[in-house]
């Protein structure tokens, strides 16, 4: 068993006996069955593909990990058949409230979903491992993908066509060879280690203690809560959420200079507790942690048939919820493209413009991040003033509100420049434009981004006429064709990410082909 002594077990699988020849071939690996991995296997298992998941573990950890995901992502595992799971299951919330020094009332709060009427809430806060297992759930349903629990990356060999690995288990090593490797094997990477390959960034010197704590009785809304300076941490930060199975995240900044084994004992985690929520609270330790975190990524994400997604690719502090929410947009974007590759649909140089399409999601992320911990935890007398002064002048004036930076929190990001796209011809304001996601909205009984799937799609307006082969048409009106700012006879190019590729006011077939041959990475 691949068993590390330190990780709890939320749900047992067991080793996967390994392949009785010493060789074995595969179409498509993933490494690493963590949310990114497993939603990878998922995504391509769906669209018909051969996949198969090496992981060094054989169970499903329990841990204090991921837990708030943001409506893009449950657009995504939407499509992939397990939204509804995580909904039933999650905590939904919209607010965020920001708090300042002794205040009971907050100087700023903020709505993660300003547009309504969507499918889909601004966020949900589940447990990592629920999601995994709901993916896991998924995959189970589908024959044409293999999960190998317990077998280790131990080597990574590219090659011309393809990539060889050489894998370890309780019963024996064996070499896997694979058209294509998708890394998702974590933060600490045996792919990118093995290839050599950078990870350069920034480090952040402060801690901040994780208690995760199971409480009953407690009246707090399902919101996002956050203190600058609280009485209960004072000169430092705090985080609240609410998750499932009446838990609670409590998040306390800690300083630099700390002894973090220390940190982490229940002597020294309960005062922190029931400074924040009263000496009369009754509450059970679920998880006490210690974290510091990074912000860094790849020079690239793809290697040859070698391609690295979520935390093997890019990593980002908690604050803002990028980490997890930015790999399944990475899978997302890849997944649909690697099916065209593989059906000979698409050119493989197509895979480049997902290089240059999560690099950007990274970067933004990176930056919002970044941004998010110097305001969060100044290092120089200067930078603590001008972040006063914002919460000072917050508490009076709504200009200033916007400026307070308590973490950036996840959402989409549009890729204006990408190649995949055909510029407007038109002079066209509002709407999606090119290189953004589709807005959902009601449409018949139904929502539109649930009609969409995973194909290429073409949303009109009224509009009659040919379409290329290859490409569905959903006739839209009322508040989907408002939010898209599709007149009457328009029509738009919908990617199968649910990007829009193109659109136009007066569309023919010629158009529309010349649209696709471009979102597929051809010229037009």
């Amino acid at each position: 068993m691949a068993n590390a002594q330190s990780i709890r077990i939320y749900k047992e699988i067991g080793a996967t006996p390994a392949p009785s020849a010493a060789a074995d071939k595969a179409r498509i690996v993933v490494a690493g069955a963590g949310p990114v991995g497993l939603a990878m296997a998922l995504d391509l298992g769906r669209r018909g593909q051969p996949v198969t998941v090496v992981t060094r573990f054989d169970f499903i950890a329990h841990c204090s990990r991921a837990i708030c995901f943001s409506k893009r992502s449950l657009d995504i595992l939407d499509r992939l058949g397990v939204g509804e799971a995580a909904m039933a299951k999650g905590v939904t919330w919209n607010v965020g409230k920001v708090f300042w020094g002794t205040g009971s009332e907050p100087v700023y709060q903020f709505d993660m979903l300003p547009v309504k009427d969507q499918k889909r809430p601004g966020f949900i806060n589940i447990q990592q491992y629920y999601i995994e297992e709901y993916l896991l759930d998924g995959l189970m349903a589908l024959p044409n993908v293999e999960i190998r629990w317990g077998h280790t990356v131990d080597d990574v060999t590219p090659l011309n066509d393809g990539v060889e690995l050489a894998i370890s288990t309780a019963g024996g090593a064996y070499r896997l060879r694979a058209e294509w490797l998708i890394a998702c094997d974590g933060s600490r990477s045996t792919v990118r280690e093995r290839m050599g390959l950078d990870f350069e960034g920034r480090v952040f010197e402060d801690n901040f203690l994780i208690a995760d704590i199971r409480m009953k009785n407690h009246d707090m809304p399902p919101e996002r809560w956050f203190w600058f300076d609280p009485p209960f941490n004072p000169g430092k930060s705090a985080l609240m959420h609410r998750q499932p199975d009446d838990i609670w995240r409590l998040d306390f900044q800690l300083g630099w200079d700390i002894d973090r084994e220390a940190a982490m004992q229940p002597e020294n985690v309960e005062p922190f507790i029931r400074a924040m929520l009263g000496d009369e609270v009754e509450f059970e330790r679920e998880w006490y942690s210690v974290y510091t975190f990074q912000c860094r990524r790849m020079a690239r994400f793809v290697h040859g048939r070698v391609i690295f997604a979520g935390d093997s690719a890019h990593l980002v502090s908690p604050f803002g919820a990028r980490g997890c929410n930015g790999g399944f947009a990475d899978i997302d974007n890849l997944g649909w493209k690697l099916d065209l590759i593989l059906r000979g649909e698409a050119a493989e140089d197509l895979i480049e413009t997902y290089n240059e399409e999560a690099i950007a999601t990274a970067d933004e992320n990176l930056l919002n991040s970044t941004r998010s911990t110097d305001f969060l935890t100044p290092k120089s007398p200067a930078s603590h003033a001008l972040r006063d002064a914002v919460l000072e002048l917050a508490q009076e004036h709504a200009f200033a509100r916007p400026f307070i930076n308590s973490g950036r929190l996840s959402t989409p990001v549009s890729y204006p420049k990408s190649r995949l796209s055909t510029l407007d011809e038109d002079d066209w304001t509002g709407g999606v434009p090119p290189g953004s996601p589709v807005l959902d909205a009601p449409h018949g009984d139904d929502w539109l981004l649930d009609q969409l799937h995973g194909d290429f799609v073409l949303l009109t307006r009224g509009r009659s006429g040919a379409v290329p082969g290859g490409i569905r048409v959903i006739a839209v009106d009322g508040l989907a064709a408002e939010r898209l700012a599709l007149p009457e006879g328009g029509a738009c190019l919908v990617r199968p990410d649910q990007y829009v590729a193109a659109r136009w006011k007066f569309p023919d077939a010629a158009k529309i082909e010349g649209a696709l041959i471009r979102a597929k990475g051809g010229k037009a």
